[in-house]
């Protein structure tokens, strides 16, 4: 898609043919498949990298994470913060991703989980809903001087930005993870005439500004994360949804080229219509998809969410529950279901395209092993991170080793004092947004509340993340 102000990437096509670059690299070189092997072995405990301890931010000097031995972190991109132009740093960290990387600068684009109606906060020209207070920043961190850059509005007038993905021609996706249509409705801070719709996916350019230009075709409803194949440019979505949520595929007109809109399906596994209870890990599954009729029929007849997932369960399609993160690696689409599983405290789902197979990767029994995972990462060293996102101060970030064993890498220790403007308690604050430096030695994360992204660098090990 071509982005306001800026011509159209003549590389974009090539990316495509040959699924290179940072994301196809991604999709092919993962060793996650050991995971599929591992899977209906009962899970674990790891050690990990050994146990975590309380570890001072090199920005602020404050013990915010406790991490293994020899783990650092910076922390960066605080709300307020002045962004380009003295516009303060919105709140609500969420979904991140690296979409550029120039020798040491890395530039990620950060999601903002905004619901609220106080005004965008990028320029009108990416700007979607003037009234809307989601949206996109654009961050540019030196990993060599271990500092921010650069930090820039790149999109907004948007609600509730939860997650996204990276796209193969160096691009994000920001979802929206909410359904209104225009007109009056309620947000948090009180009753707003909404000009626009919401419910969309965005795209946003590493360089400038989004165009603002949502991709009805892409489904109106409550977009979690989204994966895209490179070498068929299939997208794959994510849906956060309660009780039933679908797993989504959608096949552009033009591979590489959204705005032009395509074809939306639902998962389906014949016979099992409800995979969020009694399900098996290691048993493949075999995968059909149906169709949805009307993308952008976000509502359902009395007004509430779940048009979308509605239509594709009454075609045929299967359900999950809380669907979220969702990335590619070694041929497979991974994703998360938060609350799936007997004891309901999470899944972790493997999609092979090519064998048109699903798989329970893994299945927490225990909240005090795995509770409620949200986004996820790719470690080019052969795990998963889970970020968790459940009830009291327990908020961890977790590593899923390829024997589908889960250790804990990283806790929220986070309580202020009025230190940068801050005070409370914000260790129930949930982990968002991981994603690796492309040589693997950063992992960027964000704490959501009060908003801030770190990164983490150490002595990382093959096997684990």
């Amino acid at each position: 898609m071509t982005q306001a102000g800026r011509p159209r990437d003549p590389s974009r096509r090539h990316w495509l043919r040959t699924g290179a670059g940072l994301a196809g690299a991604v999709a092919v070189a993962s060793p996650l498949g050991r995971l599929l092997a591992a899977a209906g072995r009962p899970g674990g405990l790891h050690a990990g990298y050994g146990p975590v301890a309380p570890v001072a931010d090199r920005a602020t000097g404050l013990p915010l994470i406790a991490l293994p031995r020899g783990f650092s972190y910076t922390s960066f991109g605080w709300t307020g913060d002045a962004l380009s132009g003295d516009m303060p740093t919105p709140g609500q960290h969420d979904g991140m991703g690296v979409v550029r990387a120039d020798g040491d600068r890395i530039t990620l684009v950060r999601n903002h989980e905004v619901t609220r109606g106080d005004g965008s906060f990028a320029p009108a020209s990416a700007t979607y809903d003037p009234g809307c207070a989601g949206g996109t920043t654009t961050l540019v961190f030196d990993t060599a001087a271990g500092r921010l850059v650069e930090a820039r509005a790149s999109l907004s007038g948007t609600l509730v930005n939860c997650a996204g993905g990276v796209t193969p021609w160096g691009t994000w996706l920001s979802c929206e993870e909410t359904v209104m249509d225009a007109g009056p409705n309620e947000l948090d801070d009180g009753h707003h005439a909404l000009r626009h719709p919401h419910g969309f996916v965005f795209e946003v350019p590493a360089d400038g500004l989004s165009d603002a230009r949502a991709l009805p075709a892409m489904g109106q409803f409550k977009h979690e994360a989204a994966a895209v194949d490179p070498r068929s440019g299939i997208v794959y979505l994510t849906e956060d949804h309660k009780p039933w949520a679908g797993f989504y595929r959608f096949t552009p007109r033009v591979a590489g080229e959204l705005a032009r809109g395509g074809r939306l399906e639902m998962l389906r596994v014949p016979g099992r219509p409800d995979l969020r209870l009694g399900q098996q890990a290691g048993r493949r599954l075999p995968v059909e998809w149906v169709p949805i009729d009307e993308p952008g029929r976000g509502l359902c007849a009395d007004g509430t969410m779940g048009g979308v997932v509605e239509q594709g369960r009454a075609n045929g399609g299967s359900g999950f529950t809380r669907l979220e993160g969702c990335i590619l690696g070694d041929g497979a689409v991974y994703f998360t279901s938060t609350s799936g599983g007997d004891a309901a405290c999470g899944q972790v789902w493997a999609y092979r395209p090519d064998a048109s197979t699903l798989e329970l990767v893994y299945e927490s029994d225990d909240p005090a092993v795995l509770d409620y995972p949200d986004n996820i990462a790719y470690s080019p060293r052969g795990g998963l991170v889970l970020c968790q996102d459940a009830e009291g101060h327990q908020q961890h970030l977790h590593g899923l080793t390829p024997g589908g064993e889960v250790f804990v890498f990283a806790r929220n220790l986070m309580r202020l004092s009025g230190e940068r403007g801050f005070n409370g308690d914000f260790r129930d604050s949930e982990w968002a947004g991981a994603c690796f430096s492309p040589d693997g030695r950063w992992l960027f994360v964000n704490l959501q509340d009060p908003g801030l992204t770190l990164a983490i660098t150490g002595p990382w090990r093959d096997g684990l993340i």
